[in-house]
């Protein structure tokens, strides 16, 4: 992939003839130049040959290429070391915060990601051409990020001559720059867009440790694919990994390798999580309509086809004995389906479907196992992640392969004997009389989503179960790159978190569905939210998460992730003795939970909420009332859970 449409030293770009310049534009450009472009390239190369004859030295790029964004962005100049990005709104007569935010955006970016932007000033700026010049004073925050620049087309040059005033850098080429390892880690909806727009896990993906997994287990998927379809065999594979380590991330990707690979072939990601399904489907839709230009409506029926809700695929089977179309089949949470109970009654409640005593597992296997040649299910299994009543967990998976599936091969992951996975039971006793093989290469050990720290699910889990002084020791490494702050001021956590986020990075207000205590300082943790906007409207919609006003809880937020959090803790995971105790409000008082499974949802349910942030997060503690004024709300509860994280060392907001 081209990196840059055109590239030059600024001597050479002041003095090309502009039609020259437009025409190399025009032949890098991968699609059909709209006049609308041609006519703003040629207005951007007019007033940078005038503005940058001031400018001595240096070199200039446009149309500089981020794949993790879907972006290109205008102009980038580097002078004296500096990086200067330009974004242009032709036209354009004020300065909108949308344009503000978009350079800055490109900014981060560039800073997280491209390697050798890393230590370097970079310069954002923001040029309607047609507004009123104002006055610019640089600032540069702690990573050498400066404020967004404002110009017009008159004051390009000096502003930028204002600034190598004030500061310089060492020498840095263009082309050494552009050709720097670009390794970013997006997001799940921009890893899906990019994906979507046929761009590899590679060009998308950190190319570390964490990218090297990732890629290793779809490459080990792929072979058994390829050696099922060769040699008519059915096979399931457990794929495991931290939190955020990028399971469904490689279902995503194994399903956009195999989607249409062939006319006997055909596969489909399928999820159980109904949130991270319509906002992967509307996410996807809106970027496919954005792009090419057909409807919203046209768009999703693409996306339904790609990613489907995994009941609407359990109910159709239930109509007709045929395979389903699709010969691959991927099952993201594979933990989370149902047991034989649940789904029983479900099928009897809602489907009046009396005879029915399968569990979801086994129902689904049952589907695959109609394709008389070939067939292979991928299991995506969150260990530690299940949080709704009637989840089997992943030995009902086992239950059923042993039980009436011996014929299909199993593959695992060498971490499925984990106590996280199969609680006290070993693999040996679970699978006896099957075929199974253990592949290193399908669990992901490193966290893609906290890309400042792979240490945070450690710390996380050394918190929930009850290991203070250990915790407090992966904090301190934690805590110099990704900040958790502790508070009991939700309006100073609010500042904090505005302050820390910038351009447009996505920040939130998180509760457990269980935090029906919040309410009382006017945290509403409601059950229904509208999820879509929340994760997707932009900075001036009420029902996005940018407002603080609606906490989504684990189950509005499980898979999916935001740059910055702020997490309300009740009083349903509080401390008791040495240890933490569980409990439900309901009716007019909090209810002990005796029941071991219900206990291990609600620690689940803080540990998603835990690391759902990829920069940071602040945990906001009540203080509580007097016991005689609310018991609901007794400020020991909250003061005990208070002390218990200060002693896994995070620290107070001050």
């Amino acid at each position: 992939m081209q990196r840059a449409y055109y590239s030059a030293r600024i001597r050479e770009f002041v003095d090309e003839k502009p039609e020259t310049l437009l025409g190399k534009l025009m032949v890098s450009d991968e699609f059909s130049t709209t006049d609308l472009q041609k006519n703003a390239w040629r207005k951007e190369i007019d007033i940078l040959q005038d503005q940058l004859r001031s400018v001595e030295n240096g070199d200039i790029a446009f149309e500089y290429t981020i794949p993790r964004m879907g972006h290109r962005i205008d102009v980038v100049c580097i002078i004296h070391g500096l990086i200067f990005l330009l974004e242009f709104k032709v036209g354009d007569r004020e300065y909108r915060k949308s344009t503000a935010d978009q350079v800055m955006d490109y900014a981060l970016d560039l800073k997280y990601f491209h390697e050798l932007s890393a230590d370097r000033y970079i310069i954002p700026i923001s040029i309607p051409t047609e507004a009123p010049s104002v006055c610019n004073e640089v600032s540069f925050m702690e990573d050498k990020i400066s404020d967004v620049l404002k110009c017009t087309k008159d004051n390009i040059g000096l502003t930028i001559n204002s600034v190598l005033s004030s500061v310089q850098d060492q020498d840095l080429s263009m082309m050494d720059w552009i050709n720097s390892r670009y390794a970013p880690t997006p997001t799940i909806i921009e890893a899906a867009q990019a994906m979507y727009r046929n761009h590899s896990v590679r060009d998308i993906s950190r190319n570390d440790a964490g990218t090297y997994n990732l890629t290793a287990t779809t490459e080990t998927i792929n072979q058994i694919i390829d050696d099922c379809k060769r040699n008519h065999k059915k096979a399931i594979c457990f794929v495991t990994g931290v939190p955020g380590a990028g399971k469904t991330l490689a279902g995503l990707n194994i399903a956009n390798e195999r989607h249409n690979f062939d006319a006997d072939e055909h596969a489909v990601f399928l999820s159980g999580n109904g949130p991270l399904v319509d906002i992967l489907q509307a996410a996807l839709a809106k970027d496919r309509s954005n792009r090419t230009g057909i409807t919203i409506a046209e768009a999703k029926k693409e996306t339904k086809a790609f990613i489907q809700i995994i009941h609407r695929f359990r109910d159709e089977a239930l109509t007709t004995n045929n395979p389903p179309a699709e010969k691959v089949a991927i099952f993201d949470e594979a933990q989370r389906a149902w047991n034989e109970e649940s789904l029983t009654d479900f099928m009897k409640r809602k489907k009046g479907v009396d005879a029915f005593n399968q569990s979801e597992p086994e129902f689904l296997i049952r589907i695959m196992d109609r394709h008389q040649d070939w067939a292979i299910i991928v299991c995506l299994v969150g260990g530690g992640q299940e949080i709704y009543n009637g989840e089997a967990g992943i030995i009902d998976w086992f239950r059923a392969l042993q039980n009436k599936f011996r014929n299909w091969h199993i593959y695992l992951s060498d971490k499925m004997t984990d106590s996280e996975y199969v609680g006290n039971s070993s693999i040996e006793e679970l699978l006896t009389g099957c075929s199974y093989s253990l592949r290193p290469a399908l669990h992901l050990g490193v966290s893609l989503r906290s890309f400042r720290s792979e240490k945070l699910a450690e710390f996380v889990k050394l918190l929930l179960d009850n290991e203070p002084s250990a915790a407090a020791a992966v904090y301190s490494e934690l805590s110099i790159h990704y900040p958790i702050i502790l508070t009991r001021d939700l309006d100073k956590a609010k500042e904090w978190i505005r302050k820390k986020a910038r351009g447009t990075e996505r920040y939130g207000l998180l509760a457990s569905s269980e935090g029906k205590r919040l309410r009382g300082i006017g945290i509403w943790v409601p059950s229904v939210i509208n999820h879509v906007g929340w994760f997707l409207n932009e900075k001036d919609n009420v029902d996005s998460s940018y407002f603080l006003e609606v906490a989504a809880s684990e189950f509005k937020v499980q898979g999916l992730e935001i740059d910055y959090s702020i997490l309300a803790w009740d009083a349903d995971l509080r401390r008791s003795g040495e240890g933490f105790d569980y409990f439900k409000f309901r009716g007019t008082h909090w209810n002990h939970v005796n029941n071991m499974q219900q206990q291990k949802y609600l620690k689940n349910a803080y540990r998603v909420l835990m690391t759902r942030a990829r920069q940071g997060m602040i945990i906001f503690v009540p203080s509580g009332t007097d016991p005689e004024d609310d018991p609901t709300r007794d400020s020991a509860y909250y003061d005990d859970i208070y002390k218990y994280l200060r002693s896994c060392g995070i620290k107070e907001l001050m």
